[in-house]
């Protein structure tokens, strides 16, 4: 395999798709996190989902389809991020995820790295699933410190 090239020319992330417990409480989760439309749902015994949003353009998708919590310790996702235009926006998110009593894996808004201008708030949704909220730019002029030395931020909570 070494030395092919993949024959894609445009590859972008498409939509993400999650298994939950309670489709009620992710839909209400995200839709008030991320600001997300509720574009279609399901409610089949069996076969309840739901695709959410925005401008037009669909996100996320959560299957309601699984038992207990997040399982941080076997293979698979590590974390979701979602990238927003300024330091103001991850403040918002972070006072509203407290207000949603959120699990936060840091206390506040956290830079990347050491020295680095790109930061924002870690946390998990209702299922143990972890998330990060960003900026690429502002998070080093707020005095905040990396909370792990010589590794990103990101891959080690």
């Amino acid at each position: 395999m070494s030395g092919t090239i993949a024959p894609l020319k445009s590859l972008q992330t498409g939509h993400i798709g999650l298994n939950v417990t309670d489709l009620a409480r992710s839909i209400a989760f995200y839709r008030a996190v991320l600001g997300l439309d509720l574009v279609s749902e399901g409610t089949e015994d069996g076969r309840r989902y739901a695709f959410l949003g925005l401008d037009g353009r669909l996100v996320l998708t959560l299957w309601q389809q699984s038992e207990g919590a997040f399982a941080t310790g076997t293979p698979g996702l590590h974390h979701l991020s979602f990238e927003v235009e300024g330091l103001d926006e991850v403040r918002a998110a972070e006072a509203l995820l407290r207000e949603l009593g959120a699990e936060f894996a840091y206390d506040g808004v956290v830079p990347h790295g050491e020295g680095s201008a790109s930061g924002g708030v870690f946390f998990t949704d209702p299922d143990g699933i972890r998330l990060e909220i960003y900026t690429r730019t502002g998070v080093d002029g707020t005095g905040a410190e990396a909370p792990t030395t010589g590794a990103p931020t990101c891959g080690f909570f």
